[in-house]
Formats: C-alpha cells, sequence, structure tokens
C-alpha cells in the first residue's frame, strides 16, 4: 500500500525572530534615508553605503522570502503536473469526441446540400425542357433530403448545443488598423538596451541612473 505524503511548510513569517530583526533593520534604513540630505561628495559616499546596505538587505529579505514560498511553489508545480497527467486523458477524450461529432455534423451538412443542388438543377432543367416544348412544367419527384443537423441534441446525461466561435489572423499587417497594431514591447526593450540608435515611429532617449554595487 502505496503512503501518501504530505508536504511541510512554514507559515508565519511575521513571528519568524529573523525576519522581525530583518524587518527592524529595514526600518531603520527608513528613518535614515527620510533625514538624509545630500550636500557634499562625502555625503554621497555615506549614501552608497547606505544604499548597499539596503541592497544586501534586500537579498537578506528575499532569501528568507524563498524560504517560505520555494517549497510551496515547488509541491505546486509537482501537484500540478501530477494533475495533469491524470486529466490529459480526458482532455484527449474530449477533443476526439468533440471532433467525430462537428465531422458528422459537416457531412449531414453536406449532403443536405448536395441534395438542394441536385433537387434546384433538377427544377431548372424541367422548366427548361417545358419552355422548349411548350408543355406544363413536370418537376420530378424529389428524393428524400438529408436534414439539416439540429443545433440542438438532449440526452439521458446532458445536452449539446450548437455554438459558433469567431477565430482571426493576420492577412495583410500594412492595412491594419493603428489601434491594433500593438508593438513587442520585450523585443524593443531588447534592442533599446542593447543600444540600437534610432526606431522609425519610437523617441529613444538616456536618463540617468544609479548603479550600485556592493562588495
Amino acid at each position: 500500500m502505496t503512503q501518501e505524503i504530505t508536504a511541510v511548510i512554514q507559515v508565519n513569517p511575521q513571528i519568524n525572530q529573523d525576519v522581525i530583526a530583518l524587518h527592524q533593520q529595514a526600518l531603520r534604513l527608513q528613518h535614515y534615508a527620510e533625514a538624509l540630505t545630500i550636500t557634499s561628495d562625502d555625503n554621497v559616499k555615506s549614501a552608497t553605503n547606505d544604499l548597499s546596505l539596503i541592497s544586501g538587505l534586500k537579498k537578506a529579505i528575499e532569501e528568507k522570502r524563498k524560504e517560505y514560498t520555494q517549497p510551496i511553489n515547488d509541491h505546486l508545480k509537482a501537484v500540478n503536473e501530477t494533475f495533469k497527467v491524470f486529466t490529459e486523458p480526458l482532455d484527449r477524450a474530449d477533443r476526439i469526441t468533440r471532433d467525430k461529432v462537428l465531422q458528422y455534423r459537416q457531412e449531414q451538412e453536406r449532403q443536405h446540400q448536395e441534395a438542394e443542388e441536385i433537387a434546384r438543377l433538377k427544377r431548372e432543367a424541367a422548366e427548361r425542357e417545358a419552355a422548349l416544348t411548350g408543355k406544363p412544367v413536370a418537376f420530378p419527384e424529389e428524393g428524400e433530403v438529408a436534414p439539416v443537423p439540429p443545433n440542438h441534441y438532449r440526452a439521458e446525461m446532458g445536452t449539446l448545443g450548437k455554438a459558433t466561435i469567431r477565430k482571426w489572423e493576420v492577412a495583410d499587417f500594412s492595412l491594419l488598423l493603428d489601434e491594433y497594431k500593438v508593438p513587442d514591447v520585450a523585443k524593443i526593450g531588447r534592442v533599446v538596451r542593447a543600444g540600437i540608435p534610432s526606431i522609425p515611429g519610437l523617441r529613444i532617449w538616456e536618463e540617468e541612473t544609479l548603479r550600485v554595487t556592493t562588495k
């Protein structure tokens, strides 16, 4: 007999003494930043030390966060992958059954349209013959016409209804209205950061920022 495994995770980080200590340090740095004035290069050097401490503290808090979240995320991923295996046969069965129903309906529709076309041609032929001979139109007997597939089916365990969905694909991008030409923001960001000087339709500029490197 296979024993079910139970995952053990950490909760309530707000009562973890290490997390509390990190939070207290963060509050102190916040107070230092609020009282800080920059009037000299020495002040900038002091601020650089503060920024380095802030960067290190962010990393420490992030590591603590991952101690709580990583096991949860790993377990959640494993559970989702396991249940995906359980549901894949149902997804395939659903898709196969739907495809077969649609194929049947398409064939019924084709037969119906074909029978109607044959009947129309027979009527036209009879009308032309009557016009040539001067005799009354003698319409041929119409054979059995395949019925139009119903829009709803009722079964013991459920109902099935016809539905229509609209799909699309780009046929000619140059003809699209501007409101539908959504830029690839991620790609543009990559090439701008790589140093491309200009892109038609875009304004590219530089802003000064600060990069802190901790020792």
